[in-house]
């Protein structure tokens, strides 16, 4: 039997690049001293606000998924010129920051921005572009550690108090429930329910898009079947945000006026998160089964 050579053996895959991996912590060493500012704005701003938590699931999750992408130990180091250049644009723009705008709450986007931008053009120097493909999600799903400008966040808290008084207008109709609306506010027996911006539920309904986005890529195959879900996800939080606006106020007229200050109306978020992700579980399952209906499907060997 023919022995193989030393040139046409195989050589098993090898840990990670040490000079790459050494580049790739003294850049994230510097990027955390420069950005150590807008770091630590935005870590006290999502302890602090409710309408930031979701930043504080993203980096662990997103090393969690690096890893799992990583499908290959043997990338090569090639210094890129591109990406050396995105690295100059992304602290270009947090020293141009004051100047895009005067408000700190756009001046802290563009910064943290800028800061994404590094980190991810950072990792693609070190490890090349092969990487990069490997590792998209993750590292593009840090984006939501840029937090929202406050204009913006009014602007999806509002969109969330107008659509949620429409589904729990539809709810109560459902039900049966004599009911009217005019614009936040639902006229049942009564009782009048206003949709404040604490009824958006933004905190939950923010967390449920960034925990649809993470089951997709891990549990789905196809670009579209990822993209549906995540579509999905949007009009599953405002049927949640519906649906408790609805369970409040027919326990209040049928029951008792107190539910409307009680511990349901307080505490019960996570009750209603559940079934909203019991929603997205039963539409993941369905696309799933989609997907394995499909020509060849079950045939294709992952990458």
């Amino acid at each position: 039997m023919k022995q193989p050579t030393a040139q046409n053996a195989k050589t098993p895959p090898t840990a990670l690049n040490f000079p790459s991996l050494l580049l790739f912590c003294a850049l994230a060493v510097t990027s955390l001293l420069f950005w150590r500012g807008p770091l630590a704005a935005t870590l006290s701003l999502a302890r602090h606000d409710e309408q930031y938590t979701h930043i504080l699931l993203i980096v662990p999750i997103a090393i969690a998924l690096v890893v799992l992408d990583w499908k290959s130990q043997d990338s090569i180091f090639r210094p890129s010129l591109g990406m050396g250049s995105l690295m100059l644009l992304a602290v270009l723009a947090d020293i141009a920051a004051p100047k895009i705008s005067q408000l700190p709450d756009v001046q802290l986007s563009v910064r943290m921005l800028a800061f994404v931008l590094w980190s991810i053009s950072a990792f693609t120097l070190c490890f090349g572009a092969r990487a990069f493909r490997q590792a998209s999600f993750p590292l593009l799903f840090l984006l939501w550690t840029v937090p929202f400008p406050d204009f913006v966040v009014n602007a999806i808290v509002s969109g969330l108090q107008q659509s949620s008084a429409l589904a729990a207008h539809a709810i109560f109709v459902l039900a049966r429930v004599p009911v009217e609306q005019r614009g936040l506010l639902i006229h049942i027996p009564d009782l009048t329910l206003e949709v404040a911006p604490e009824c958006s539920s933004i905190r939950s309904s923010l967390v449920l898009v960034v925990t649809t986005m993470v089951l997709a890529h891990l549990l789905l195959r196809t670009w579209w079947s990822k993209l549906l879900l995540i579509a999905l996800a949007i009009p599953v939080a405002i049927a949640k945000n519906g649906l408790r606006i609805f369970v409040l106020g027919y326990l209040a007229i049928r029951v008792d006026r107190t539910y409307l200050a009680g511990r349901l109306h307080h505490q019960g978020g996570f009750i209603f998160f559940l079934i909203a992700l019991a929603a997205v579980f039963l539409l993941l399952w369905i696309l799933r089964r989609g997907e394995t209906k499909e020509p060849g499907t079950e045939s294709q060997i992952p990458a």
